[in-house]
This record gives structure tokens, C-alpha cells and sequence, in this order.
């Protein structure tokens, strides 16, 4: 019986996540800043469902609720890193306040969580790492640079770790969803910055103005993202990277085209500055 670790596990791709793992008969350690809320979300799975309160931004709270979970299951085999916040506005816009908190939640809470659970699974020689990323994560644009930067950071900390713990038989996937019809465009999830500088009104206040007509819109069905994760989770070799959604397939071949296009262009320069006794 395989047993999760899951954050943001009250709504959205978490609660989903928790709800497919259990109902195929898994144990999961379900987190969240209000546990009470995943325990009215689920009821009836009796001791299979441990609901944790962490603030993942609390790294001593993560310790606790990792503790939690080894003494309810004695193990972790698979950690999904779900918990996230965004954040609309033009990077100029963005306070610094703003900006490092939600990097306090979508990096250093992911690396809190992240280090609580790794030597349970190393001292097992087992394990896998889910961590949310989002189609933010490899090409940003207007009106989410601050949340884009926090998803890069994720990648870059993932392809990292894959490095890392492949050879201890861990095997670390990041996971993009495209737009997905959860509430994450609602206030609960996604700021908005106060800060309007009319210069950027037909770049990212073109984005602003638009969030509210895209949200319970999108295209992605949240139940069957949620099937994907957990086929990522059973994959005998499972991907560094896993899109989910037709929108997310279109940037990201998007994005290879004009990387391509752009190193292509400017392949002399790059070239130029080796040192004479470089052969390439």
C-alpha cells in the first residue's frame, strides 16, 4: 500500500490527488493550513486519511508533519508538492513584500517540506517526488513574472534533485499543468498587486483586466490531471518534466521554436567567445 504525502491537499489539484489515491485504497497524509477542511471534504476513510495542519512556510511545522505521518504509516513513498500561491501584476509593480511571499510559499515552503521528507526516503532507498510546477514554469509572460520566477526556481531545484537522487531510488518528476479549472484565478489563491503603472496597461494590465473572464473557464479538467499525477506516481521511469493540457503543449513546443530560432540567430556570438585554443 503506497502512502502520500501531499500539501494543499484542502482544494483544488491537492484535494483531487487525495481523494484518488484513497478511493484506490492508498494511505495519505493530507496537509493543509486548515486540516478540518480536507476532513469536511472526505469523510469516510476512516485511518487511511491523516489530516495534518502545515504552513509549509513553517519548516519545524513540516518536521512535525512528517513525524505525523511515519507514525501513522511508518513510511512516505510518494511526496506531491502541491501548495502554491500566485500572484497578477507587472514585475515593477510588485512589492517586496509581495514578492517574498510568495516566494516564502512556492520555493522556500517546497524546500521546507522537501528536506523534512527526504531522509525518510533515503533510509528507505525508495520513494517519489511530484513537484507543481505549471506551463509558468518554462515560459513566462506578462502580468505573472514574480510567479513565473518562483515556478523557474522549482524546475531548477527539481532537474537538480532528479541529478541528485536518482542513484538512491528516488525518482523526481516536475509537473506543469496548463490552466486547469480549479479556483486557483479566485482571491484565495492568486493576488493581485495594488500597484497599477498605466505604462504597462496593454501588457500585464491587459492580463489583469482578462483573469476574471478566464477563471471556472479554463480548459484543463482537474479529475483527470489528478489520474495523471497518480500514473506519474506508478511510472516505472517516470519523466524529469510531465505537461498536463493541450495549453501547456502548445507553449511549450512554442517556446522550443523561438529558443531554436533565437541560439540559431545568435550562434556566432556564442561561439566567439571560447578561448583560440577551443575546438568545436
Amino acid at each position: 500500500m503506497t502512502t502520500w504525502f501531499i500539501t494543499g491537499a484542502a482544494r483544488g489539484f491537492g484535494l483531487e490527488i487525495t481523494r484518488q489515491a484513497l478511493d484506490r485504497g492508498d494511505n495519505v497524509v493530507a496537509t493543509a493550513r486548515k486540516p478540518e477542511a480536507v476532513q469536511e471534504a472526505l469523510p469516510g476513510y476512516g485511518k487511511r486519511l491523516l489530516a495534518v495542519a502545515l504552513d509549509v512556510t513553517d519548516e519545524s511545522q513540516a518536521h512535525e508533519a512528517v513525524s505525523s505521518a511515519v507514525e501513522a504509516f511508518g513510511s512516505i513513498d510518494v511526496l506531491v508538492n502541491n501548495a502554491g500561491r500566485g500572484l497578477l501584476g507587472a514585475v515593477e509593480e510588485t512589492s517586496d513584500a509581495e514578492a517574498r511571499t510568495i516566494y516564502d510559499t512556492n520555493v522556500f515552503g517546497l524546500l521546507n517540506v522537501t528536506r523534512a521528507v527526504l531522509p525518510i526516503m533515503r533510509s528507505q532507498r525508495s520513494g517519489r517526488i511530484l513537484n507543481f510546477s505549471s506551463l509558468g514554469g518554462f515560459s513566462g509572460s506578462a502580468g505573472f513574472g514574480i510567479y513565473c520566477s518562483t515556478k523557474f526556481a522549482v524546475e531548477g531545484l527539481s532537474e537538480a534533485m532528479h541529478a541528485e537522487l536518482a542513484g538512491l531510488g528516488i525518482a523526481v518528476t516536475v509537473v506543469e499543468p496548463g490552466y486547469f479549472r480549479t479556483d486557483f484565478l479566485d482571491d484565495r489563491s492568486l493576488r493581485t498587486e495594488g500597484t497599477v503603472i498605466e505604462d504597462y496597461a496593454n501588457t500585464a494590465g491587459a492580463v489583469r483586466g482578462a483573469v476574471p473572464g478566464l477563471n471556472h473557464a479554463q480548459p484543463g479538467d482537474p479529475v483527470k490531471g489528478a489520474a495523471a499525477v497518480l500514473t506519474l506516481a506508478d511510472a516505472e521511469n517516470p519523466p524529469v518534466r510531465a505537461q498536463l493540457g493541450s495549453d501547456c503543449l502548445q507553449e511549450l513546443d512554442t517556446k522550443i521554436t523561438q529558443l531554436r530560432t533565437e541560439s540559431q540567430a545568435w550562434r556566432d556570438l556564442a561561439l566567439s567567445t571560447d578561448h583560440d585554443d577551443v575546438l568545436v
